[in-house]
């Protein structure tokens, strides 16, 4: 056998364990960025309680998890998703029972129980409820059929209502009603801006929902969305990016042990509590515009799932059956099915993820 001298490089391959130390560097690297460039003493601020609820969240698990294996709290992977998960089949799920007390804890004691992060952390804690009792009954079941449809989003909505009655009630409600836009557009909605702020809660902690279904994926990109928002709330509503920040750090030191291979996943307690965490600041800080661009990867998840069901349907023939526009839905399940690696397509979503948090920090600074 000739040797021609050539050596071909072998391309480099992440690991769970590097995509989550990547991504720490990464949110702490933008935090020095926007300090130095665009606002002053942020990260002195908000560093801390973000590193705190990394620390909190990653050691609360070392305990967590051993029990929710021990209590048999085992996931119950679908015959019908991608082949390759079916190895998952029993990892700990509900693991957003020790994500989101430690950042809401943290949150409400930093801001000095700020009423705004006061109501911010019921709202996430009682998503984290609604999560929570579908993961109960998947387990109960052995099945993965936890509340119906219909019971969920009955939930959501009556949690969302008292979100927004709260407001009426406690806030100078037409102010936010009033959706401010870069280059000092607004948009007067008055009270057909509930409906809206129904819509965002719903579709906010739905999409937050789907998007938890590879190792690390929901986690870290609600980690990059959760410090993006951060980063926008800071200063006009400090104690709003405290809470941010606080479940930022939080998701993120779930990584260290949902990162790939997971050892728990965060479960509906964990997603929803995500979605509502998200809508809630977002609606409280007027930042819905911002919201738009930080969390396109979620609202994405959504739109792959509703073209695709809608396009099936569309294209049924006499024998029932339709055509499909992705290999499976959500858009995350499609790229693993056309060959990416599990960690291919959490690298990809993260990447994604900080480049839209700083398209929204520029578009933030445009006068």
């Amino acid at each position: 056998m000739v040797d021609t001298g050539v050596r071909v490089r072998k391309a480099k391959f992440p690991t769970g364990s590097s995509l989550a130390l990547g991504l720490a560097i990464g949110l702490i690297s933008l935090i020095v960025g926007v300090d130095l460039f665009l606002n002053p003493n942020i990260s002195s601020k908000l560093l801390l309680p973000f590193t705190l609820g990394g620390a909190g969240v990653a050691l609360l698990g070392s305990f967590a998890v051993p029990t929710l294996r021990r209590l048999k709290a085992g996931q119950v992977i679908r015959e019908d998703g991608p082949q390759a998960h079916l190895k998952k089949q029993g990892t700990p799920t509900m693991g957003g029972i020790f994500i989101i007390p430690v950042g809401i804890l943290l949150a409400l004691v930093w801001s000095g129980f700020d009423g705004k992060v006061l109501a911010c952390s019921l709202l996430t804690l009682s998503f984290a409820f609604i999560g929570w009792l579908d993961d109960w009954k998947i387990l109960r079941r052995h099945s993965n059929k936890g509340l119906s449809p219909r019971a969920k989003l009955l939930l959501q909505a009556f949690f969302a209502a008292c979100f927004c009655g709260w407001l009426v009630l406690t806030q100078d409600w037409q102010a936010i009603a009033t959706i401010n836009l870069p280059l000092h557009l607004m948009i007067p909605l008055g009270v057909l801006f509930f409906p809206l702020a129904l819509f965002v809660f719903l579709g906010s902690s739905n999409a937050t929902n789907l998007t938890d279904g590879l190792d690390g994926l929901a986690g870290g990109t609600g980690a990059i969305a959760l410090f993006g928002m951060a980063l926008l709330l800071f200063p006009q509503n400090k104690e709003l990016a405290i809470f941010c920040m606080c479940l930022s750090g939080s998701y993120l030191g779930f990584l260290w042990h949902n990162r790939y291979p997971a050892r728990v996943f965060m479960g509906d307690t964990g997603s929803l509590a995500l979605g509502g965490a998200l809508a809630s600041t977002a609606i409280l800080g007027n930042l819905l515009w911002a919201f738009l661009i930080v969390g396109a990867i979620f609202i994405w998840e959504s739109i792959s799932v509703i073209a695709q069901v809608s396009y099936y349907k569309a294209t049924k023939d006499e024998t029932g059956m339709g055509k499909r526009l992705f290999k499976m839905a959500p858009f995350h399940h499609h790229l693993e099915l056309s060959g990416w690696h599990e960690l291919h397509v959490v690298r990809f979503f993260y990447l994604t993820g900080g480049f839209l948090v700083g398209v929204a920090l520029l578009i933030s600074k445009i006068p």
